[in-house]
């Protein structure tokens, strides 16, 4: 079975980590479940539960974020992946410049340093000059930067929705197959169609 250490930090957005750790457990994963003091703030805010009744509900085993000699915190340990979700612009930092102070950034480091899959989910708006860069230093480590941005073409109807475009993106770079999400297929607008919108754009543009 694929397993993951799956992190929630401490920007809001803490749904999101809750939606892919049931999603994940339901598709087999093993996951161990970090959560920082201000993730577990927010997943009270957020989903109204503690990181001990999140854990239990989709069996995750729960590490404590002062313990960096849990299981997370050694290369040694063998994980398919390693995603912060969300992640906060302190926990991006401190992986930018390689510090390792509690758990969930010692395991990102650990998914740095042995070259395995680390996805880091931002939920901030705007970003400081200093955040994108940070950002774009872990894109060149290799880090999967994918940022809670929603689409709107799937014309969403809830929150919900909103949540499962971003949690279906996060699946594709795991390859799990999920139907979170339509997938675009080139279909939805004709020719004639974006034709027709690229004149009238055209057209307003030279007025």
């Amino acid at each position: 079975m694929p397993s993951a250490v799956l992190a929630i930090s401490g920007a809001s957005g803490a749904r999101y980590g809750a939606r892919l750790l049931e999603i994940l457990t339901q598709s087999g994963w093993n996951i161990n479940l970090i959560i920082s003091r201000e993730g577990a703030i927010n997943l009270d805010l957020e989903c109204g539960i503690t990181p001990q009744q999140l854990a239990s509900q989709y069996s995750a085993v729960l590490e404590n974020n002062d313990n960096l000699a849990a299981k997370s915190a050694s290369g040694s340990a063998k994980f398919d992946a390693y995603i912060i979700c969300p992640a906060s612009g302190t926990t991006i930092s401190k992986l930018a410049a390689g510090i390792s102070d509690n758990l969930i950034t010692r395991s990102g480091m650990v998914a740095l340093k042995e070259r395995r899959k680390l996805i880091v989910v931002p939920r901030e708006t705007p970003y400081a000059t200093v955040q994108l860069e940070n950002m774009a230093k872990l894109s060149g480590y290799g880090v999967v930067v994918l940022p809670a941005n929603p689409g709107y073409y799937n014309n969403p109807q809830s929150i919900d929705d909103l949540v499962d475009f971003v949690i279906a993106r996060i699946l594709d770079q795991l390859d799990v197959e999920h139907q979170l999400s339509q997938r675009w297929t080139g279909g939805e607008v004709t020719l004639a169609e974006s034709a027709d919108t690229d004149s009238t754009t055209l057209t307003e543009f030279e007025q």
